[in-house]
């Protein structure tokens, strides 16, 4: 396990409460916050596969592997860089899958993944690290299945003081600081290429709302329930927006962390 990390100290399952994923498929399309990681790291993801694509590599396509794959709105988004499965431990969250027509799933955990050696080129974990009881054995499977010189993207919650609701519901063990982030990476035989916190729009505002829920006591059954309706789409702009300022800077701070990494042997 990653010494490193602030584990939460009691037993959690690790698949998300089961109401979670019935909610996430209804609102991952739409929501503010689903619709703008998915253009942050799809921005990430256009630069990460033109170079895995280069004469250099000699690839016509990719075999991409997204790891959690959840209710899939993700794997959809990563088919359009080349041959995406998924995988999840949970069977409800991969009927989802199968309902939008993504046939290539499997049910499987992240630190024994059911997949061949040198299997990928690419590797996705979008908020699964902080799901796992050992993180570092999880990133370890995801170098296994990569091919030399391949990369992984991931995508983590950062800070434990922002820990609130979602975070229980999702039965997460940690958040991560880029330090914490960067150490368990290492841990597992990958280099670093780039890391940077982001969601620094919304902040201020996910801080002071997730104290206020503590002082107050609110727990809803999902944050992700909990947005303005006429507000939702410029909401999910903003956030968006911020792929463009990515492009060219790294952030101090933020509500999670993208990083990628490489297999270097």
């Amino acid at each position: 396990m990653s010494t490193t990390t602030n584990i939460i100290d009691k037993p959690l399952p690790r698949e998300m409460q089961q109401h979670t994923y019935s909610i996430m498929h209804r609102v991952e399309e739409t929501h503010w916050w689903f619709v703008g990681r998915r253009k942050i790291i799809e921005s990430f993801l256009e630069r990460v596969c033109a170079g895995l694509k280069s004469k250099e590599h000699a690839l016509e396509s990719l075999n991409i592997l997204d790891v959690g794959c959840g209710t899939g709105a993700n794997l959809e988004m990563l088919s359009q860089f080349g041959k995406a499965e998924g995988v999840d431990v949970s069977a409800e969250a991969l009927e989802f899958c199968r309902e939008r027509g993504l046939q290539q799933v499997k049910q499987g955990a992240a630190e024994a993944l059911p997949y061949e050696n040198d299997s990928f080129e690419l590797v996705t974990g979008l908020d699964v690290v902080e799901h796992l009881d050992d993180d570092v054995a999880g990133l370890k499977e995801m170098r296994r299945v990569l091919r030399a010189d391949g990369r992984a993207v991931l995508f983590v919650p950062a800070f434990m003081f922002l820990w609130g609701v979602q975070d229980d519901i999702s039965n997460h063990r940690r958040r991560y600081t880029m330090a914490s982030l960067k150490e368990a990476v290492r841990k597992a035989g990958f280099e670093i290429e780039r890391a940077s916190y982001v969601n620094l729009s919304f902040f201020a505002p996910i801080f002071f709302g997730r104290l206020l829920m503590r002082i107050s006591g609110l727990r809803p059954a999902s944050e992700n329930n909990l947005t303005i309706g006429a507000l939702n789409g410029v909401m999910g702009k903003l956030f968006a927006a911020e792929r463009f300022l990515l492009r060219h800077w790294n952030f101090p701070f933020g509500v999670s962390i993208i990083c990628v990494a490489r297999r270097t042997q």
